[in-house]
């Protein structure tokens, strides 16, 4: 027997590999001693065999537990040939270190497979990448229905579950749940995820935001998903992420292999604000790919969506590019209805050329005239989508993902283009490239506003996951010819929002919904996994169009303070006085974006229906929250501490301008809204300060700074 570690910034993966089999996962946790003694880890796990049991003893904590090894547990591998090979035995086994990498090579001779797990840990992080690639090794075709990208084994106390589920405009939304016995598992089947955002989180009961031993994982995936949670007979938990795959989806010929996702896993001994700390680390530095090598300072944005819907008129869009200059908007971006014949969703899908009837001459005076006034230009595009009544289909109403024989199935009137087809692909590259080389465009909001249903390709397989990988090749085609250009995913608002597709873009369209109370919920559920920088959250209209509730501006603007900020509305319909505090909020954002964009996450426990999250610099030396009261409970909230900060500095702390607040204030209270105050970090983080008493749905941005 011989043990393998591996290790992170704070944790560290033992492995143990015994004589043959997979490994055996020994420890994941908290960094281990670098001068540990290893040789005696085969202690740690000598059992004798289980009454009622086999009697040579299995490891049910295996790297990738199979059929076929003992294990009554749910397997990582499930494959056959024609009903036979189903079961997989590895006892072939090498493993090869690396730094900051543990290769694992396995063979079953008997049911000829070959299996990879690539395991790495960057030194400088805290997030734990696994995949695998199955090999068929044998002589006839090998029908695969799951194999996990990956496989993690929690201590027995980490029985507390964070979920996430939702619908359409009401994405991320949590959900505790107590995993005494048995097994718990999420799956999406729509090509697309809503209501089941493919991450878990695991920690000790009661765990909190800065408090507990929490454990999560997430799968670098935008496609169908399954995640698992199961108890083990000794009661610790094996979690199990990867691809959902449908029947003959994947069906490898002799020598042909299947690479997984890349699942991602962390820990934190401090909360649900060390975890997230720890994926936005992981993102920033491993995952994101920036235009020329670095982020620069996010742009604020003016999608014309909701200020305009189909209705595209060239007089007056100019008259909100120069409303938005005002503003002190760098970014404008004109949204669905652009196309020849999208009067509304029933037409115009596939046909990327300008409405001649909208833009006669093209969107070249539109765009020139934008970018004239100093604005960077972005502009909608569905690419993956066709609507029957579109020219495009007209003439190849073969192209689309279906199932012959089989009715069309609309959604939104839409259907969905085979881009596994090459010359399917090749056509919707062209057809953008040709708008990219034609126009300044800096940015394309790349939506997809359907699910998926009886996906398939012309050989009527299942077309789920190669649909998914072509549409990841033309972003990355499209990158490579336009260097500079970034991409927004959209997916109807948070449906594909992973590790996966960031890879290719640079923003995500968080949710549909813009009400600002139901984005404080939606913003909470994203910020577990995925940087703010990335979260596009916009100041919408009032009443808001989703849900019709009338809110302050100021609210509206705090919530999207801290996010990738924008605008959702038609500027051109504000009074004086909204324009006056809509551009302070701004210049806010502007001034306190490169804190936000970088920092360290801090969030607070929620107490007395107000919650606060926050952002605190490396450096501990300047710090910004949002306080935001959601509801109103039955006793005052009490004094605020404000989590993340340096109890050796002291700091001043003021609630910067455009901020008012229509409350009976304590002179201290007064301060904040002026000079501020200076107070030690020590009491701030931990007696707190007592705030003005807030309404319902109002918001409070606090600043620090070191007050040397």
């Amino acid at each position: 027997m011989r043990p393998f570690r591996l290790d992170g910034g704070n944790s560290t993966l033992l492995l143990l590999q015994r004589d043959d089999g997979m490994p055996e996962i020994v420890h994941w946790g908290d960094r281990l001693p670098a001068a540990l003694d290893l040789d005696k880890v085969a202690h740690l796990r000598d059992r004798a065999p289980r009454h009622n049991g086999l009697d040579e003893d299995h490891v049910e904590a295996a790297l990738m537990p199979t059929l076929g090894t003992g294990t009554m547990r749910a397997p990582g591998l499930l494959a056959s040939r024609g009903g036979v090979d189903w079961t997989a035995s590895f006892e072939q086994v090498t493993v090869q270190q690396g730094a900051g990498a543990l290769r694992l090579t396995a063979e079953d001779p008997l049911a000829g497979l070959g299996l990879d797990i690539i395991l790495t840990s960057p030194p400088d992080g805290d997030i734990l990448r696994m995949r695998t690639r199955l090999r068929n090794d044998g002589a006839a075709p090998l029908q695969v229905a799951w194999l996990a990208a990956g496989v993690f084994v929690l201590p027995a106390e980490a029985g507390e579950l964070l979920v996430f589920d939702g619908r359409w405009g009401g994405e991320f939304a949590e959900r505790r749940l107590a995993l005494t016995s048995g097994l718990w598992a999420s799956e999406n089947r729509r090509g697309r995820s809503h209501d089941r955002f493919p991450g878990l989180i695991a920690g000790e009961p009661g765990f909190d935001e800065d408090r507990g031993l929490v454990h999560g994982v997430h799968l670098g995936w935008s496609g169908n998903h399954r995640t698992t949670a199961e108890r083990l007979e000794d009661g610790r938990i094996l979690i199990a992420t990867g691809e959902w795959l449908h029947p003959g989806e994947v069906i490898l010929g002799p020598g042909e292999s299947l690479e997984s996702p890349i699942a991602y896993a962390s820990l934190s001994a401090h909360g649900l604000s060390g975890l997230s700390r720890h994926f936005h680390d992981g993102a920033r530095r491993h995952v994101l790919r920036w235009p020329e090598g670095a982020m620069r300072p996010r742009p604020v944005t003016l999608n014309t969506w909701e200020g305009n819907y189909f209705d595209h008129d060239h007089d007056r869009l100019l008259a909100q590019a120069r409303a938005a200059v005002a503003l002190g908007i760098e970014r404008f971006v004109l949204d669905d209805g652009w196309m020849a014949g999208r009067d509304d969703a029933r037409a115009g899908l596939g046909d990327w050329r300008p409405d001649p009837n909208k833009y006669p001459r093209g969107l070249g005076p539109l765009i020139d005239a934008v970018t004239g006034m100093g604005l960077e230009f972005g502009l909608w595009v569905e690419p993956e989508m066709v609507n029957p009544d579109s020219d495009l289909y007209r003439a190849h109403p073969d192209a689309v993902l279906h199932v012959e024989g089989r009715p069309l199935l609309t959604s939104r009137h839409q259907l969905i283009l085979d881009l596994t087809r090459p010359e399917i692909a090749e056509g919707v590259f062209a057809q953008l490239d040709t708008l990219l080389r034609a126009h300044p465009i800096a940015y394309l909001k790349w939506d997809m506003n359907r699910d998926f249903v009886a996906a398939g390709d012309v050989r009527g397989r299942p077309a789920y996951r190669a649909h998914l990988l072509a549409t990841w090749a033309l972003m990355a085609r499209l990158r490579e010819a336009h260097p500079a250009l970034e991409i927004e995913s959209c997916a109807s608002g948070g449906a594909r929002a992973d590790f996966g597709i960031l890879r290719n873009t640079q923003r995500i369209w968080t949710s549909d919904c813009t009400d600002a109370l139901e984005r404080l919920a939606i913003q909470r559920g994203f910020s577990r996994f995925l940087p703010p920088e990335l979260m596009g959250a916009h100041v919408a209209a009032s009443p808001n169009h989703q849900t019709g509730r009338r809110h302050s501006l100021d609210f509206r603007a705090a919530v999207a303070l801290f996010g990738h900020m924008g605008v959702e509305l038609d500027p051109t319909l504000l009074d004086e006085a909204e324009a006056a505090s809509l551009t302070a909020w701004i210049a806010l954002h502007k001034r306190l974006r490169s804190l936000l964009h970088a920092g360290r996450h801090q969030a607070g426990a929620a107490v007395a229906g107000r919650s606060v999250r926050g952002v605190v610099s490396d450096d501990r030396r300047h710090a910004a929250y949002l306080v935001a009261q959601e509801r109103r409970e039955a006793w005052r909230p009490p004094p605020l501490a404000l989590p993340g900060l340096d109890p050796e500095q002291r700091y001043r702390l003021h609630a910067p301008p455009p901020q008012r607040l229509d409350a009976r204030l304590s002179p201290a209270q007064r301060a904040l809204f002026g000079e501020g105050l200076s107070l030690p970090g020590a009491l701030l983080g931990s007696a707190g300060i007592a705030l003005p008493e807030m309404q319902p749905e109002s918001a409070l941005i606090l600043e620090l700074t070191a007050d040397d």
